[in-house]
Order: C-alpha cells, then structure tokens, then sequence
C-alpha cells in the first residue's frame, strides 16, 4: 500500500490557508498526515529571508493571497497583526497529532475570520474541535515542543524549504499553486520521470550569485 502523503504547514502562512481547502482531491489517491513545524526555523536552514521580511514583498504576497483566495472563493481576512507568533498555536496542534478538525478550526479562525492566534478563546476553540480541552495545558510541556522540532528537522531533510509543502513518495510541492501538479503526479508518477520533468531535475547550474 503506498505510503500517505505528509502535508507541513505553519499557521503564519495564507497559502497553507489555501491550499488546506484542496486537501481533498489529494485524499482522493492517498491518505494525508497533516503535520505542524516551524517555517522560521526552514527559513533559517536553508538561508532565506521570508516574503514579509522584504518590504515590497511583503505587501505583494498579502496582496496576492488576498486576490487568490478571492478568486478561489475562499473565506478569507488577514489576522490584525502578520507576521505573528505561531508556536502557541503550533505546539497545540502538534499536541493534537494534527486532528484535522483542530487543524481546519484553526485555520478558519486566523484566516478565515482574522482572528490572533494567540488568543485564548482561539486556542480553547480549537482544542475543542478535536474534543481534546485538555491539550491546552500541553502547550507548554517540553515533549510537545521537542516533537514539533523533529517534525520541522523531519521536513528540512525531506527537502522541505517553504510552507505549506506536501510530499509524496520523496517529491516535494509547494505552495497552494502546487496542488494540482502533486494531484498530477498521483495521477501518473512516471510523467515525473521522464522528458523534460528529467531533464530539468538534474540541470547544472551556469553561474552562482556571491553571497
């Protein structure tokens, strides 16, 4: 039986927002584990700057995710404050085992409604909706804040660099856009293989930017 697909998300990101709601169409081929890990400690890994930590840039993906989620016909408002502090809400979920119920309520509350995160009655109502009250107090417990930093290491050395990012049988993809590419690989694993899918995944670089 194949293996299921892992889907890494953060709660900071809109995108994960997004691409939850088409979680389905994956579930369709494969069953889905849905696992929390901190996308500041993938940012700090691979050497990267995150989108809301260049100023255009920043604007440009609220923007776009503001445009997409519109188009998508997803209900969607920025939380009052981002970048937030997700490692409440993350360490809650990972508490959880990433209970798709407690995951969906809590994207639906921060990007669904704008909620913070951070709130208390949101993080009540997301323990609630996995019927777990009692998780709350493991938001601090060291265990749960180790178990979410071996999801995070486990997804960097899958090749995990943003969020969210599902992988299947090795193969990375990212982002929200990227949900109809790894629906088309379950579709026909082999088309990955061949041609100029091949071609490209092995291309030699012709020059590197000093860093």
């Amino acid at each position: 039986m194949p293996a299921p697909a892992v889907w890494y998300f953060d709660i900071i990101s809109p995108f994960a927002h997004l691409a939850l709601t088409r979680l389905d169409a994956i579930r369709m081929h494969r069953p889905v584990v849905l696992k929390p890990l901190v996308f500041g400690a993938i940012l700090k890994a691979w050497g990267q700057l995150g989108p809301a930590e260049i100023a255009p840039k920043r604007v440009h993906t609220y923007r776009l995710a503001t445009h997409t989620a519109q188009a998508m016909g997803v209900l969607f408002r920025f939380p009052p404050a981002h970048p937030f502090n997700p490692l409440a809400m993350l360490r809650l979920l990972t508490a959880l085992d990433g209970n798709e119920a407690a995951v969906t309520a809590a994207f639906r509350l921060v990007w669904g409604e704008g909620r913070d995160a951070n709130e208390p009655a949101v993080l009540e109502a997301v323990a609630d909706a996995a019927g777990r009250p009692d998780a709350l107090a493991l938001i601090a417990e060291q265990e749960v804040k180790d178990r979410l930093r071996q999801a995070t290491d486990e997804a960097i050395a899958a090749g995990v660099f943003g969020v969210p990012s599902l992988v299947i049988d090795g193969e990375v993809f990212w982002g929200a856009d990227a949900m109809a590419m790894a629906q088309d690989y379950l579709s026909d694993p082999a088309a990955f293989r061949d041609g100029e899918m091949a071609r490209v995944s092995s291309l030699p670089e012709g020059i590197q930017r000093q860093r």
